[in-house]
């Protein structure tokens, strides 16, 4: 069920109708807004708002880590209506367990790189990605340096100057 704070906002209400489940909450700030969808929901909901509601574009996939706060992380998606010229952002809480949600890029290929991206910086998979693999770290590379419990100087730096 949709907020109450969200009732009036044409977008909010119809992503509600055509998936009920899915807006958690949202807020509407400076104008803009947010809305916080069940990580289950996220390809579907994103299917709904390219193809019923004109949000074309992806500007970006990125995410959060709240460490040591539960859910830890929030992958944040940032849309952009073209037809409107109007912004949404969509957020996913995902619990650091289960740092996974499904892939989007059956919906916008560009969230390919967004995608690995995140994988690579904070360690959250995308299931059905078709090729999920580090983008910007050396293979060899471990662990996620955007992770809020990653060393500042890396696992390297520690073994080499033991």
């Amino acid at each position: 069920m949709l907020p109450e704070n969200l009732r009036e906002n044409s977008v909010a209400s119809a992503v509600a109708a055509a998936a009920p489940d899915a807006v958690a909450s949202g807020k509407i700030d400076h104008g803009e807004l947010t809305l916080e969808i069940q990580p289950e929901q996220i390809a579907a909901v994103c299917a709904i708002l390219k193809h019923q509601l004109s949000y074309a574009r992806l500007s970006d996939v990125t995410a959060v880590d709240w460490y040591p706060r539960e859910p830890r992380f929030q992958v944040v998606y940032h849309l952009h209506s073209l037809e409107t010229n109007s912004r949404l952002r969509l957020k996913c809480p995902l619990n650091s367990e289960a740092a996974e949600i499904d892939s989007v890029t059956g919906v916008w290929r560009s969230a390919n790189w967004y995608e690995r991206e995140v994988f690579d910086l904070f360690g959250i998979r995308f299931r059905n990605h078709p090729d999920l693999k580090r983008i910007m770290m050396p293979d060899d590379w471990e662990g996620h340096p955007l992770r809020k419990d990653y060393p500042v100087h890396g696992y390297r730096y520690e073994y080499q100057n033991e």
